[in-house]
């Protein structure tokens, strides 16, 4: 049932040539040119030395930056609680005055 079927080729119609014939040719290898190792030039870039004042004023200020992008992600979190809390209360009364105003009539 789960066997493949392996197709089968047709016997060719018409006119057949044979196959070439390929001979085989040898191929060369080009010669490299002897390369000579060349200096690297001189950076004009400047390196950046860290002492250990600039090392300790980096963390500082790394610190700083994670503390208040902290600051500001939990500020808005809580300005979206705080008006989701609001909504479902404003929500809540108009629902209270329209069930009471239809129970008047």
């Amino acid at each position: 049932m789960l066997r493949p079927k392996v197709p089968t080729m047709p016997a060719p119609t018409g006119h057949v040539t044979p196959p070439a014939v390929v001979e085989p040719t040898t191929t060369t290898q080009p010669v490299a040119p002897a390369l000579t190792p060349t200096a690297a030039p001189a950076s004009t870039r400047p390196t950046i030395q860290l002492t250990s004042g600039g090392l300790i004023t980096l963390v500082i200020g790394g610190t700083a930056v994670v503390l208040v992008v902290g600051a500001v992600l939990v500020s808005l979190l809580l300005a979206v609680a705080i008006t989701a809390g609001s909504t479902a209360i404003t929500a809540l009364v108009i629902r209270s005055l329209m069930n009471s105003d239809s129970k008047r009539h």
